[in-house]
């Protein structure tokens, strides 16, 4: 995307457009390079061919692109001497500054996923209620920090973490998802993406194969992309990742990376069965396992389920908490529990990347932790999030008069409405963001899958604002 142009206001064929646009021009394609094949590009970006056919047929009548027949698209090889004459002064092609091939995969993230960065509105996915965050607490505890603590905190410190957290969040995980692991297991990040990037880094060589959910989260597929690593589809079903179909399909894959407490995007719940599966291909395939936990908070029925880290892994999982979801995105807090043999390594690179997250934080949060308080927060936000939900559904039924029925979830802060596979559903997230609402395509995440459908985040909108939106949606889909 351009700068200066919102996303949210922009439709899907169109960003897609902007972005080869903005390559082009900018050098990541250079004049005469071939482009990804239409199917291929799709499949990175998560979205379908049709809207890559649109923007390669809008660059050709610009004159960016050429076809050849038989032979996919090139970049127009006059740009060269376009670009030579200077007309884009003050935006030097990527090309001519020297990026590594590395530094060329990662400056070419935009072309696969693009985090928002306004504020969200519903049916955004992923916002947590920002607006019953305990601020007063929080400001409260960061007034009572002590001068000497106050000191200490405002030097260097270790860069895995500050230790009162790392205890913390040790003694947290025990309690509410059941994983045993040592204080001295826990790194401390800058979110959940940070956790992925240093796994990207330190585990994977370029050309590894790595099994990702399909459909999946896109944050994570271009994170393990900009490492050269080799993103290898597998189906999820009613009880989570196929990994026998993905262990047939890929047997060099060294990784798998699984959301098995709620599924992203689909909402399921991985199976024991394929849960034990999981791990027995990683012990018999000295593989990784990572276990991304991103709502494992959030879980409405009576009985919680376990972590996927909480059983015998014979230290093959690396398990990945958030706290953008459990209190805010603003904190820029997350972690990873390790094996102790990989602690020094990832502290090192956590070092070389940011040095440490900002230990006054860090130490708020710690006590936030150890004197009740996140626990006291997340029942409230389960009490609040399972009415919010009830809300959702209410609304859509009725503002869609039936045609919209989201059958309820003990878990998460989104629900999926799936489509036959031959419908698309892109078109009504389109008029949808037109009209003001965030209306996420299910086809977005998906790589190979053919499934279909939207998604409707409720868990950071009252229940005013969802029956807005829902009334909205009623009246396209009518």
């Amino acid at each position: 995307m351009t700068r200066g142009t919102n996303r949210a206001d922009v439709p899907l064929r169109q960003q897609v457009y902007l972005q080869l646009r903005a390559a082009i021009e900018q050098g990541t394609f250079a004049p005469g390079a071939r482009l990804p094949p239409s199917r291929e590009h799709a499949r990175v970006l998560g979205v379908g061919r049709n809207t890559v056919l649109w923007a390669l047929e809008r660059l050709q009548a610009e004159g960016y692109v050429v076809a050849r027949v038989g032979d996919g698209s090139y970049v127009a090889p006059e740009l060269d001497a376009w670009r030579g004459a200077g007309r884009r002064k003050g935006l030097p092609a990527i090309a001519a500054l020297g990026l590594s091939r590395r530094g060329q995969l990662i400056a070419d993230t935009a072309l696969r996923w693009r985090p928002p960065t306004t504020a969200a509105t519903a049916f955004r996915i992923g916002a947590p209620a920002i607006d019953a965050f305990p601020f007063a607490v929080w400001d409260r505890l960061a007034r009572q920090t002590a001068p000497a603590q106050r000191e200490l905190t405002a030097q260097y410190i270790d860069p895995a973490g500050h230790a009162p957290l790392r205890e913390a969040i040790a003694q947290w995980l025990l309690v509410s998802r059941g994983i045993r692991c040592e204080p001295g297991q826990v790194l401390v990040t800058s979110g959940s993406q940070q956790a992925i990037d240093l796994i990207g880094r330190l585990l994977l060589d370029p050309g590894d194969e790595v099994l990702v959910e399909d459909p999946g989260y896109p944050g994570i597929r271009a994170s393990l992309l900009s490492h050269g690593a080799q993103v290898r589809p597998v189906p999820v079903d009613a009880q989570g990742l196929c990994i026998a179909h993905g262990a047939s399909r890929w047997p060099a894959a060294r990784m798998a990376l699984v959301s098995p407490s709620h599924q992203f995007p689909l909402g399921v719940r991985m199976s024991l069965a394929r849960r034990l599966a999981l791990l027995d291909w990683a012990r018999a395939r000295h593989a990784w396992v990572v276990e991304d936990d991103y709502d494992g908070e959030f879980q409405y029925g009576t009985h919680r389920i376990a972590a996927l880290c909480s059983l015998p892994h014979d230290a093959r999982v690396l398990y990945i908490g958030t706290f953008s979801k459990t209190l805010h995105p603003g904190l820029r807090l997350g972690f990873i529990v390790l094996p102790l043999a990989l602690v020094d390594a990832f502290a090192n690179a956590k070092a070389l990347a940011d040095r440490h997250s900002p230990g006054a934080v860090q130490d708020v949060l710690a006590r936030f932790i150890s004197e009740g308080h996140l626990l006291r927060h997340l029942r409230r936000m389960r009490e609040l999030y399972a009415q919010r939900q009830q809300v959702l559904i209410e609304a859509l039924a009725r503002a869609s008069r039936g045609a919209l029925r989201l059958a309820p979830s003990e878990h998460g802060m989104h629900l999926v409405h799936e489509l036959d596979p031959a419908l698309s559903d892109s078109a009504l997230a389109r008029r949808a963001l037109d009209a003001g609402v965030v209306l996420a395509p299910l086809s977005r995440y998906a790589i190979e899958a053919r499934r279909r459908g939207w998604l409707f985040g409720y868990a950071g909108y009252d229940a005013a604002a969802l029956r807005a939106a829902a009334r909205t949606v009623g009246a396209l889909l009518r």
